[in-house]
């Protein structure tokens, strides 16, 4: 399972690499979806490019922290961790490709979530037929997910605190995508 732990990281970085570059271009091209969808699309009202990083670059802390750990320590525990967190990215892929065909239009994102996808899922089917399955790798990896989940609305938190400082400097405002 070891050679499979580093690969996490990995394939976050490749991922959120096509939404930092692709959010700004896509919210200033298709202003419409925050009159659509505005529950959704208010989260990223006065997106900058700084914070949606920072908000990627904190997210990246536990998937490359908890990989580190699970490659070096290895333990049903931090395996489980690992399997949890790796799940999570799993589904998030499919929340963007979902949202792409909801909308009927390419999300910067989906293209790497679509490569994404098999590449994951044979990793998640490897490592779950190496894992010694116990409680406590079935609770670290309930834990994982969770984490990632709250992890989201922290790094969401991030954002919105760096975008509100940057909005605010007079500098980085023509930054700004959407006010």
């Amino acid at each position: 399972m070891k050679e499979y732990i580093l690969l996490l990281p990995m394939i976050f970085i490749f991922h959120d690499m096509e939404e930092i570059v692709g959010f700004g271009w896509f919210f200033r091209k298709n202003p419409w979806l925050f009159e659509r969808f505005p529950k959704v699309m208010n989260t990223y009202r006065g997106f900058t490019n700084e914070g949606f990083t920072l908000a990627v670059y904190e997210e990246f802390i536990p998937f490359f922290g908890v990989s580190l750990l699970a490659y070096y320590f290895p333990c049903n525990f931090l395996y489980g961790m690992w399997y949890g967190i790796f799940l999570a990215l799993f589904a998030h892929f499919f929340i963007h490709i979902g949202h792409a065909v909801y909308i009927r239009k390419y999300i910067p994102c989906v293209a790497t979530s679509v490569i994404c996808v098999p590449v994951s899922s044979y990793i998640l089917i490897r490592c779950a037929l190496l894992m010694n399955v116990d409680i406590v790798s079935i609770l670290a990896i309930v834990i994982g997910v969770i984490l990632m989940i709250a992890n989201f609305y922290v790094a969401h938190a991030v954002m919105h605190f760096v975008n509100k400082m940057n909005l605010g400097d007079g500098v980085s405002s023509s930054f700004s995508y959407i006010h």
